[in-house]
């Protein structure tokens, strides 16, 4: 479904673990690069029309004391992580953006997100990054449970699997909010 306006004033665009470490995974049915183009595009336009960016980390103290470690089927395999891999992706983070650190999939639990929007007068949220159906689709969530209008930007967005990627956009994102196109979260961002 297109979206037919965002206006700037009440808009935010978050995008979720585009960091070092979490954009070499191999993902689908986008490219990471695929999706850091589109997510530069939205950022471009963003700015350019005075609308509040916000990029999100996923990151974890040195003794990873602050990692989730609730008793789960399918464990994270990772116990170390190789140095910058939290940091955002070189070229993205321009000046007057806002970074938000997380500590789990979603980016409202334990940060000052929300905080952000809501003292900000933001209503909606263009959504992208990776991956669909754990930082995105759990931000997504959470920003539906708190009120927000949400709009995913799905060339902006991509998985583990291309699998995955299509139940998220055709099962559960319509529940949520409109899915558009990075070139129509665009057009509707510019729209009067």
């Amino acid at each position: 479904m297109s979206v037919a306006r965002l206006d700037p004033a009440r808009t935010a665009l978050v995008l979720v673990d585009l960091q070092r470490g979490v954009v070499r995974l191999p993902v689908a049915p986008h490219t990471a690069d695929e999706v850091l183009a589109n997510a530069d595009r939205l950022a471009a336009a963003f700015r350019e029309a005075g609308a509040t960016v916000i990029l999100v980390r996923v990151s974890f103290s040195p003794d990873g004391a602050d990692a989730l470690k609730a008793e789960t089927d399918e464990p994270s395999r990772r116990t170390e992580f190789p140095p910058g891999w939290d940091e955002i992706v070189d070229g993205l983070r321009e000046p007057g953006d806002l970074v938000v650190t997380k500590r789990q999939w979603g980016a409202f639990h334990g940060t000052d997100l929300d905080l952000h929007l809501r003292r900000r007068g933001i209503d909606t949220v263009v959504l992208g990054g990776i991956a669909t159906n754990m930082g995105v689709e759990s931000t997504a969530r959470a920003a539906h449970e708190h009120g927000y209008n949400v709009v995913l930007a799905e060339d902006a967005i991509s998985a583990l699997s291309p699998e995955d990627h299509a139940f998220a956009f055709t099962r559960i994102f319509p529940r949520l909010g409109r899915v558009t196109s990075t070139g129509e979260a665009v057009a509707a961002l510019r729209r009067p």
